[in-house]
């Protein structure tokens, strides 16, 4: 007896990007398969970030990103309204020694996007002798959980979605007429799935679906990325992004009442130039592997917290002392185009690799850009 279950769409990742893209195909009247190797949804980059909801100040040498971030923000907050903290006052600042960025340059992108940018010149909480300059400008956080929450409730009440958790596709085939054959492990059972299109949304894991699909790899880079979570009473309300080079920024962390904070130099602990992530600590366990990748905040290999180094880096552009409180840190993979790092861009990159059989690649990490798949995905 053939068990063959037949889908419109197999959508592999169940990230925000992942879900926002069955939900699309749902929408347009597909069948749709969502397929999350994890045993829940938003264990990894879409929950372990800074949730800024980017306006386009953070990418100075990049004009197309952040013309991207800036167009899809009023969407996004408009249908996200109540996942989104604005409360507070979000500066950038330039540090006056090694920046790539200096103060006019700042202002001149700022003027180019259209974005405010407000001077300001004696704010009692800022050290003036370690900055060149400090902006007022208008950016919110979003937080990650309740959204989460919000994109696992509409899965579940949509009828054309089928969920599958803790499942892997092992194994793909072309079938005779213009479909895919998948074949999926799932704990202890396995199944076959016939689809007709297929969409990647694996992000760190884009390379390794490529492959059993039978396409070529993109080039990437990888790292294994803390963002720290901290309590700090003094600055509850405030943001601060020190840029544009081995500088960090702090912000509220959604509506948690905790802030986040990253740093260029110590957020990144390690860094694969490989296509699909390798990294030493996958030789201290079994779960973990280039083309099967685990949780990090759940392995035994996770390595050690950079906090004390993060705030001691962002105390330095404060005039008094801050009473840093470390609640927790959250570890991911995060990867990037390896072209990236010419302007710092994040481009949001959609491709369609075939046609009947159907299959698109998505790889963003800038949550505004979910919307692009609505450009690609019309079928």
């Amino acid at each position: 007896m053939d068990n063959t279950e037949i889908y419109d769409f197999v959508v592999i990742g169940g990230g925000l990007f992942g879900s926002y893209a069955a939900l699309h195909c749902a929408k347009l009247g597909h069948k749709v398969c969502l397929i999350e190797r994890e045993d829940a949804l938003f264990k990894k980059a879409s929950v372990v970030n800074q949730a800024r909801l980017h306006a386009g100040y953070h990418y100075p040498r990049s004009v197309a990103t952040a013309r991207m971030s800036d167009d899809n923000k009023a969407r996004f907050t408009a249908e996200h309204k109540e996942m989104v903290f604005a409360d507070f006052d979000k500066y950038y600042a330039i540090d006056k020694h090694s920046s790539f960025t200096d103060n006019r340059q700042f202002q001149r992108f700022c003027e180019f996007l259209d974005i405010q940018c407000e001077p300001v010149n004696n704010h009692p909480l800022f050290n003036y002798d370690r900055l060149e300059a400090v902006y007022k400008t208008v950016e919110h956080t979003f937080d990650p959980f309740l959204i989460k929450n919000r994109y696992k409730k509409k899965l579940e009440e949509e009828k054309k979605i089928t969920l599958k958790l803790s499942a892997e596709i092992t194994r793909v085939e072309r079938g005779s007429s213009e479909n895919w054959i998948l074949h999926v492990s799932q704990g202890d059972k396995s199944s076959k799935i016939n689809c007709s299109a297929a969409i990647n949304a694996t992000y760190a894991g884009t390379n390794s679906i490529l492959g059993l699909f039978g396409f070529e790899e993109w080039n990437l880079q990888h790292e294994i990325s803390e963002i720290g979570l901290i309590e700090a009473p003094e600055i509850a309300h405030l943001g601060l992004t020190v840029m544009d080079g081995p500088f960090g920024s702090i912000m509220p962390y959604g509506k948690s009442g905790l802030l986040s904070i990253s740093s260029v130099a110590y957020t990144h602990h390690k860094i694969s130039y490989a296509n699909k992530p390798e990294f030493d600590c996958m030789q201290k366990t079994a779960d973990c592997a280039p083309s099967q990748l685990a949780d990090c905040n759940s392995c035994p290999a996770q390595p050690a917290s950079n906090i004390k180094k993060m705030t001691a880096q962002m105390s330095q552009y404060f005039s008094k002392p801050i009473d840093w409180k470390h609640f927790k840190s959250l570890f991911t993979i995060k990867s990037k185009l390896k072209s990236s790092h010419i302007d710092d861009g994040r481009p949001t990159e959609i491709r369609q690799f075939s046609e009947k059989p159907y299959f698109y690649g998505i790889f963003a990490g800038k949550i505004n850009s979910i919307y692009e798949i609505e450009k690609v995905v019309k079928i």
